[in-house]
């Protein structure tokens, strides 16, 4: 019989090595990229107006990949202005990481780096503990909302500490993704263990509408190579897996009818599409500009 499944979150060094293999395969970086060359200016526009320096709040922040790119728009919007980003992120393996791509980049003067080795939620506690209230002119959420425990708490609380300029970017997977088929029928059967819920920008959108809450809405195409997971046995494939179901070792813990249900479905065309043999899963993503 298969032993019980565990979340995959149980084990941050197997998330980590899945998480590389789902940047590796999928066009997530590169649908960001395009968004942050094509719509960020437009956004941070007028964050800055008017100041002497500019503070980014980044919440999940990673290695830093993305906040990199998103900065250097920052700065060539507002030469010369000081820019002071506080990174909030619970790994340490990532922090390092964020580190390193900072110590390689050039372009970074008059940016100042802060770390705090904390969830979003320990952030908060921390903050109301020592009574600040400290306001950001850009605070940003990428991929991250999967691991609050009260998302429309934690939005509401983000969105408070916004200037009046400011703007709060939230990406998440699409409501159109592959993403929302696989979790909408097969997330009750994986092992949340209360460190995951499965949101997408469909979802979102419900919370800030509730809320009152300003918004744009962007759609992202972007797409994951998965055909290695249908090679019993192939490591990466087992990696994605993990990824896919947020279950630790899911080819080897699942039951094997649903491992078969979910094999299934990852073919089909609410979740991938098959081009020249391979799966490509429909990776989408919703990228939110919350105004304050």
């Amino acid at each position: 019989m298969a032993s019980p499944m565990r979340s995959l979150l149980a084990d941050l060094d197997r998330y980590v090595q899945s998480f590389r293999v789902f940047l590796e395969r999928s066009t997530e970086h590169q649908s960001m990229q395009e968004f942050v060359e094509k719509h960020l200016p437009d956004v941070i526009a007028s964050i800055g107006n008017g100041k002497s320096a500019i503070n980014v709040l980044s919440v999940g922040g990673g290695a830093g990949e993305m906040d990199l790119q998103i900065l250097s728009k920052i700065r060539a919007r507002y030469p010369g202005v000081t820019i002071n980003n506080d990174v909030i992120e619970p790994s340490a393996d990532q922090i390092s990481k964020y580190k390193e791509h900072v110590a390689q980049a050039s372009n970074l003067e008059n940016i100042k780096f802060t770390w705090h080795k904390e969830t979003a939620n320990e952030y908060e506690s921390r903050m109301n503990a020592e009574k600040k209230t400290k306001k950001w002119d850009f605070i940003h959420m990428i991929q991250m909302l999967y691991y609050v425990k009260d998302i429309p708490a934690t939005i509401r609380y983000f969105h408070s500490l916004l200037d009046s300029q400011a703007k709060l970017l939230i990406i998440l997977v699409s409501g159109k993704s592959g993403w929302e088929t696989l979790w909408k029928k097969y997330g009750p059967s994986f092992p949340l263990e209360d460190l995951c819920s499965y949101v997408s920008s469909a979802d979102l959108l419900r919370m800030l509408d509730s809320a009152g809450l300003k918004y744009q809405l962007y759609e992202l195409p972007s797409h994951m190579d998965i055909t290695s997971c249908f090679s019993e046995g192939d490591k990466d494939g087992e990696l994605l897996l993990d990824f896919l179901t947020e279950t630790l070792n899911f080819a080897k813990t699942a039951p094997p009818e649903l491992k078969h249900q979910v094999m299934e479905e990852l073919r089909k065309p609410g979740c991938s599409e098959i081009r020249d043999g391979k799966v490509f899963f429909n990776n989408s993503l919703g990228v939110i500009v919350v105004e304050p």
